[in-house]
C-alpha cells in the first residue's frame, strides 16, 4: 500500500511539474517568505530575496543533525554498523517517524536512512542521545557548530526541527550548513534514495524530497513543514561540475516550495558555470633557481582555484602568474613563491598561492668545487 501511495504521489508531481513548475509566467517567491541560491564550491549567492529573517526551519534542521553524524563518522567516533538503543523519550516523538518503538536497536546506517529519506524525528532522538548522552547536550554541539560556520541567524532547540519556541534559522544559514554537509560525499548515499526499506522489507521508506526523481541531477538535501514553519527545502543539485544550493523557507503548499526551488535551480543552471583554474597541488610553470643545488623548481597551485560566472562571461576570463623570473636558495618545499590570480574584465574574482614543490639547498664551496671540476671534464672532452 506505501508503495503504491508512493508511486500515485510521484505521478502527481510528474504531471504538476510538466505544467504550472515551469511555466514561463511563473514568479518564484509568490506566498515564500525566503529563498537562497547559492554554488557550493565558491558559496557564491547567486540569487536571495529575504535571506537573513530567521524563520523556523522545520525538518530542514536535520541537515545539522546529519553533518554532526558525518562529522562523528570522519573522526572515527562511531560507524554506520554502530547498534543505537531507542528510549522512551524517541519512541514518543510525533511527526514524521519510523515507529521506533523503546529499546529497539537499530543500526546507525538505518537511522540514518529514516532520517534522509523519510525525516524521522524519533530517529534523530535516538542518534543524539547515543552520540551526546542527551538531546540537550545533542542541541549544544549543534549551536556550537553553527557557531563555527557562522551561521548568525540561527538559534537550535531540537535536533528534529518541530515547532518549538526560540527555533530558528533562515535560508542564507540553511545553505552554509547544506554546503558544509555536502563536503561529506557519503551523504548522498542517503539523500539520493528514492525508496528502500527498514525492517528487513517490512517498513518502506519514500523521499519526502519529489526532486530526487523529477529534477535533473537533485542530489538530495533535506524538505520540512511544519504549522509555524510552513513548507521549507534545501533541494540541491548537480550537473556539468556545478553543485547547486535552492533554500526556500515559508512556502504556502508543498507545491509552490517544489516549484521555487526548481526555478532558482533552473535560473543557476541556465545563466552559471564553473570554470576552474589550477587544481590543487597542480603544475603552473618552471621557475629558475639562483645558487641553488638545483636550477629550477616547480611552482604549484596550493588550493583549487575555480569561480562561478555568467556563461557569457566565459571568454573574458583572464589568469596572470604574479611570480618572480627566479629564486633564491635555500628554499623549501611548501614555500609561497607567488600567486595565481583570475580576473574578469579588470575585476579580481579569485587568487590562490604558487608554491615550491621540492626542497633546494644553497650551493656550499663543495658544491662549486664538484661543478667547476665537471665543467673541466667537459671542456677537455
Amino acid at each position: 500500500m506505501r508503495k503504491f501511495l508512493a508511486a500515485m504521489t510521484a505521478a502527481a508531481y510528474l504531471l504538476l511539474i510538466q505544467t504550472s513548475a515551469f511555466a514561463a509566467e511563473y514568479i518564484p517567491g509568490v506566498n515564500v517568505k525566503s529563498m537562497l541560491l547559492m554554488e557550493a564550491s565558491s558559496g557564491k549567492i547567486l540569487y536571495e530575496n529575504n535571506s537573513h529573517e530567521s524563520l523556523p526551519p522545520a525538518s530542514v534542521t536535520k541537515i545539522m543533525t546529519m553533518l554532526l553524524i558525518c562529522e562523528a563518522l570522519e573522526r572515527k567516533e562511531i560507524t554506520l554498523d554502530t547498534q543505537i538503543t531507542a528510549s522512551e523519550r524517541a519512541k514518543s516523538m510525533g511527526g514524521s517517524t519510523i515507529f521506533l518503538n523503546t529499546n529497539e536497536v537499530m543500526s546507525l546506517n538505518d537511522l540514518l536512512k529514516g532520517i534522509a529519506v523519510a525525516s524521522a524525528n524519533d530517529a534523530c532522538v535516538a542518534v543524539a542521545e547515543h552520540m551526546c548522552g542527551s538531546v540537550e547536550a545533542f542541541v549544544d554541539v549543534m549551536n556550537t557548530r553553527a557557531k563555527e560556520l557562522g551561521m548568525k541567524d540561527t538559534n537550535f532547540v531540537n535536533c528534529n526541527g518541530l515547532d518549538a519556541e526560540n527555533h530558528h534559522t533562515s535560508a542564507y544559514d540553511i545553505a552554509i550548513m547544506s554546503r558544509e554537509l555536502l563536503k561529506h560525499k557519503m551523504i548522498e548515499k542517503y539523500t539520493t534514495i528514492w525508496m528502500d526499506s527498514l525492517r528487513n522489507g517490512q517498513f518502506q521508506l519514500a523521499n519526502t524530497n519529489k526532486l530526487i526523481r523529477f529534477y535533473k541531477g537533485a542530489n538530495g538535501l533535506k524538505t520540512g513543514s511544519t504549522n509555524n514553519a510552513g513548507c521549507c527545502i534545501s533541494a540541491t543539485a548537480k550537473r556539468d561540475g556545478m553543485q547547486l544550493i535552492a533554500v526556500v523557507m515559508g512556502a504556502s503548499t508543498s507545491k509552490e516550495r517544489f516549484n521555487a526551488a526548481s526555478e532558482m535551480l533552473n535560473y543557476g543552471f541556465s545563466n552559471f558555470t564553473v570554470s576552474t583554474y589550477g587544481e590543487k597541488n597542480s603544475e603552473v610553470c618552471e621557475v629558475p633557481v639562483l645558487y641553488g643545488t638545483e636550477k629550477h623548481i616547480i611552482a604549484r597551485s596550493q588550493n583549487n582555484t575555480s569561480v562561478v560566472i555568467g556563461k557569457a562571461d566565459k571568454e573574458n576570463l583572464k589568469t596572470h602568474l604574479n611570480i618572480p623570473k627566479e629564486v633564491k636558495a635555500p628554499i623549501k618545499k611548501g614555500d609561497i613563491i607567488g600567486e595565481m590570480v583570475v580576473t574578469l574584465n579588470g575585476e579580481t574574482l579569485a587568487k590562490t598561492n604558487l608554491i615550491c614543490d621540492r626542497t633546494v639547498k644553497k650551493k656550499n664551496a663543495a658544491d662549486y668545487f664538484i661543478y667547476l671540476f665537471k665543467g673541466m671534464l667537459t671542456y677537455k672532452k
